[in-house]
């Protein structure tokens, strides 16, 4: 089979490698890919946003399978353009794709249809705003409604910080269009689970859950950033907890976008918090999260090329979907300043790697033969293990490895996991 796979960072190498191990995968294209990516697929310099030439480009070379892994290109609907040219693929049509790429109507099909989520207002009146801020006090959580690389979202602790967030998207125009409308929000609290999903429009099933680090700094201090490292599985998603979710979130979220002419098929990422209340949902993704994916495919046992094949196909509830029982832990290596401004062109020097470790390339080109540092998460080191602290452990051994200037990381990955696993002896 020829395959395609749209997009050029960690998770689209992490998706590359696992597609990989079917033999039916005889060609992967990736676009545009990254200098890492290039020694696993053929990387065709065209923009992930680029849709009539994403087309033209499958066209050309009779592409069998596309896999659509980020938002902005499912956003703008390269899906059904891809579909309209026949071609099989990976990941929801446009309308479905709303579900990301806007918060506002996430959160209206929550309130809709009875899912747990945090009590919101959506706003397109600057003033209307400021006032609910300063009526609701803080912390608050606003978020811009579109697409904003994952930075779109300031969870505040003052009514000063609230409303500066408010200014900087509706009139310092921050994140462009997307911040045009926010979405301001009740500040959950409780421990965060991911759980990445795939469906097919009538059946869900989860992959494992994971824990993500968002800040940029150890301590969850520093800025928002698209996740300095994840650990999987999560030790707060007990099988009762998978259970309430299945039940109250999952399978309602699935059954609503039906309802709502919108059936969602590919993967439906559900970012959630454990409040005392029970399991709410923070956010839904359209697509793999990044770094969650490059945690959870390593444990994959089953061929995810036949999964994706049978979720497009709508025979998913006939496909076998296996995970291992081990444990993994993803250290992200980022140029320092991320993620904010950095330097770029650094050597990436790599280490040969064992059976149970795997570095994913997310930021990084190829200069006059070298791989060189291109962007702000630049690799991911990936280990399993049989245990969660081995796997931390083996991570960060993983990374030590690693070298090229100007590299930071946390170093406190897996921290907050291995504190719950002790309060669940």
């Amino acid at each position: 089979m020829k395959i395609m796979v749209v997009g050029g960072g960690g998770r689209e190498h992490a998706l590359i490698k696992k597609l990989r191990e079917d033999p039916r995968a005889e060609t992967v294209y990736a676009l545009p890919g990254n200098g890492g990516i290039a020694a696993d697929a053929q990387c065709v310099p065209i923009g992930a946003t680029d849709i009539p030439a994403i087309v033209a480009f499958a066209r050309e070379k009779a592409v069998d399978f596309a896999v659509v892994a980020p938002d902005d290109p499912l956003a703008l609907g390269a899906v059904d353009a891809l579909e309209a040219v026949g071609v099989l693929c990976f990941g929801p049509r446009q309308n479905a794709a709303l579900i990301e790429s806007s918060k506002a109507f996430a959160k209206e099909l929550m309130k809709k249809y009875g899912i747990p989520t945090a009590r919101f207002e959506t706003f397109t009146d600057m003033q209307a705003a400021l006032r609910y801020v300063e009526e609701q006090g803080a912390p608050i959580v606003i978020k811009a409604d579109g697409l904003a690389l994952g930075k779109g979202v300031t969870v505040a602790a003052t009514v000063e910080e609230a409303k500066a967030a408010v200014r900087d998207c509706m009139e310092g125009g921050k994140f462009g269009a997307a911040g045009e409308k926010l979405v301001i929000e009740e500040c959950l609290t409780g421990p965060e689970i991911s759980v990445l999903s795939f469906t097919d429009g009538e059946t869900v099933v989860p992959m494992l859950s994971s824990m993500d680090h968002k800040r940029a700094l150890d301590n969850d201090e520093g800025l928002n950033t698209g996740g300095m490292g994840t650990v999987a599985p999560n030790p707060y998603y007990t099988p009762e907890v998978a259970a309430r979710c299945m039940e109250e979130i999952f399978l309602p979220t699935v059954r609503a976008m039906k309802a709502e002419g919108r059936p969602f098929k590919g993967c439906l990422y559900f970012g959630l918090m454990l409040t005392p209340q029970g399991p709410k949902v923070i956010e839904y993704n359209c697509r793999f999260g990044d770094p969650e994916t490059q945690v959870v495919l390593p444990l994959l046992e089953s061929s995810l090329l036949e999964i994706m094949l049978a979720v497009s196909q709508g025979r998913l509830a006939g496909t076998e979907v296996k995970f291992s029982d081990k444990s993994a832990c993803c250290v992200v290596l980022a140029s320092q300043g991320y993620p904010l401004h950095y330097e770029k062109g650094y050597p990436i020097s790599l280490p040969e790697t064992g059976a149970d470790e795997q570095i994913y390339i997310a930021g990084a080109a190829r200069k006059d033969g070298k791989l060189v540092t291109s962007g702000g998460r630049v690799l991911g080191a990936v280990a399993v293990a049989e245990t969660l602290p081995e796997a931390i452990g083996k991570a960060y051994a993983l990374a030590d490895r690693i070298h090229f200037d100007n590299a930071f990381c946390r170093r406190d990955i897996g921290r907050r996991a291995l504190s719950a696993l002790k309060e669940n002896c």
